[in-house]
């Protein structure tokens, strides 16, 4: 027998025998206080718990990733037995739809709190259309679909963040004084863009110490899943209650105060800066979001660092989920894009074709910026979210990687990546593979943006002021796409830039594009020798030009 199902068999061998009420719980649902289970009286409680090897095979999932998930949901099992609650857990090599349909043969029908994944509820629909299951709304998220509409000027889109944290925000009272933002606006995105030069010291990465459960599962996962990508670091999965508990004090502690002005910086040095590192616990719900924003606005911490964290927790995360949601995982998109509709989250507003090159598992690119974030993301399944944005995200537009491609390595890499989070963050915001459904333009820049928010180029062979292909794939990117990217108002400014741009200067960019493309698809690191002239000495104009 495996020491989890030792621990689970003593853990309930005085339980007491009668009728249960049973209740699903996915994956990502790992919490007593989501309802039902609060208010379920423990020894009248039966939860079902399911691990599908099936659905780790569907992708390449980072292991660490995996480990999260089965080691956090093992330890909610013998938390949720330990208090009386009756537990039946399942490990099998099939789909959570037939596992849960043998279930039912033994318990009866079972209830379930809505899973937050489309991808699960779709295979779980068939239950539910036949009674075995029955879905109560998942009381883990702080607003509702009716929110998110009544947040909107148009109903069927654009769809903008602002309008709906600033609802959220009145709704709430959050940060609100007398029905007015407190200090005066309801964000302090423009006081939180510090580049960090070393000081005040990044927070060294908290560590736990995995005890037999979670060693268990990390040797599980070697073994099982041992063709899947990255490392295992079971000393920085906080697994049980208690390492939650934990994790969060760092983070207010260590994280919190300096949080706001370095949210956008990037460096070598530290690989999350003051990045609180929660949010792979909060979207298994180990730790809920209503605790950490109301914990959060009681600290002694500076204003913009305070609404900076609600925004990404009240705002965004929550507008993500409903964009997702609304559209059916873009498979349903609303009024004139309705036409686009699919049976896959595959929209591709700029057409980008390429194919995710091998920098992106690893191989050199040459570019230290690009090869300092993927080494983390292979390494431990984590960048902060201005890495993922303006070196990963940024980047794939750059070099029109094919969206989806870009978006399935998100989703399989990231600790923290569920479908309803990764979809809308990567194919809508970060490759603007929707258009301007509910962002308005893309969010690409050159070199000069990486070179000002971090340490990067300080040890790359590229000088971003003269020589680095990034300036050139920039400009390359708006001449390519000048049609469509000129219908977008906020792009006119650097549109007129463009136009401004001679045919010599594009040309060059072009050329840069070509030959950066074509070493990246080889699989090969660039070098600022292949970007000369023939005469080996000057460089292509479009490298050396703003």
């Amino acid at each position: 027998m495996s020491v989890f199902f030792e621990h689970l068999r003593e853990a309930q061998a005085s339980l007491r025998e009668g009728k249960r009420r049973w209740i699903y719980v996915a994956y990502d649902q790992l919490n007593a206080a989501l309802e039902p289970l609060a208010s379920t009286p423990a020894e009248e409680l039966g939860v079902v718990l399911v691990e599908s090897q099936a659905k780790g095979r569907r992708r390449p999932y980072h292991k660490q990733k995996l480990l999260w998930v089965l080691a956090s949901q093992r330890h909610f099992a013998l938390e949720q037995a330990r208090r009386g609650v009756q537990i039946h857990y399942a490990i099998t090599s099939e789909d959570y739809a037939t596992c849960l349909r043998q279930i039912c043969e033994e318990l009866g029908s079972l209830e379930g709190i809505e899973p937050a994944e489309r991808e699960l509820r779709s295979e779980l629909q068939p239950l539910v259309e036949e009674g075995l299951l029955r879905w109560h709304d998942h009381s883990g998220w702080l607003s509702r679909a009716e929110d998110f509409l009544k947040s909107q000027k148009h109903k069927e889109g654009p769809w903008r963040m602002d309008a709906f944290y600033r609802f959220m925000r009145k709704k709430t009272g959050i940060l609100m004084e007398q029905g007015k933002p407190r200090g005066g606006s309801y964000s302090f995105d423009d006081q939180n863009r510090e580049p960090w030069s070393g000081e005040p010291p990044a927070p060294e990465m908290p560590v736990f110490e995995p005890d037999a459960i979670t060693r268990e599962v990390a040797e599980m996962i070697a073994s099982v899943f041992a063709d899947h990508p990255g490392a295992l670091h079971p000393e920085h999965v906080a697994a049980s209650a208690e390492d939650v508990d934990a994790l969060w004090r760092w983070a207010k502690d260590a994280c919190m105060t300096y949080f706001g002005p370095y949210e956008d910086a990037m460096s070598h040095r530290s690989r999350g800066l003051f990045h609180t590192r929660i949010s792979a616990a909060m979207n298994l719900h180990r730790l809920m979001p209503a605790r950490v924003i109301e914990e959060v606005c009681a600290l002694e911490i500076p204003l913009n660092s305070k609404e900076g964290f609600v925004r990404q927790v009240l705002g965004w995360r929550e507008f993500m989920r409903h964009v997702h949601r609304q559209t059916d995982g873009f498979r349903d998109l609303p009024g004139e894009r309705a036409e686009r509709r699919s049976d896959q989250a595959a929209p591709n507003f700029l057409g980008g074709a390429h194919d995710l090159p091998a920098a992106y598992w690893g191989e050199p690119s040459g570019l230290v910026c690009l090869d300092t974030v993927v080494a983390s993301v292979l390494d431990e399944g984590y960048s902060h979210h201005i890495t993922r944005l303006m070196v990963l995200a940024n980047l794939a537009t750059l070099l029109d990687v094919e969206p989806g491609q870009i978006n399935d390595w998100f989703w399989e890499l990231y600790i923290d990546a569920y479908d309803w989070v990764v979809e809308p963050n990567v194919l809508g915001m970060g490759v603007f593979a929707l258009g301007d459904l509910f962002t308005t333009k893309p969010y690409v820049s050159g070199s000069n943006y990486i070179a000002k928010m971090s340490d990067y180029c300080g040890t790359c062979a590229f000088d971003p002021g003269s020589d680095c292909p990034i300036r050139a794939l920039y400009w390359a990117f708006l001449a390519r796409h000048e049609a469509k990217l000129q219908e977008q108002g906020r792009m006119n400014l650097v549109m007129g830039s463009l136009r401004r741009r001679s045919e010599e200067q594009r040309a060059a960019d072009g050329r840069v594009f070509e030959l950066l493309w074509e070493q990246l698809r080889r699989g090969e690191p660039a070098a600022p020798a292949m970007f000369r002239k023939k005469d080996g000495q000057e460089s292509l104009p479009g490298l050396s030009s703003s």
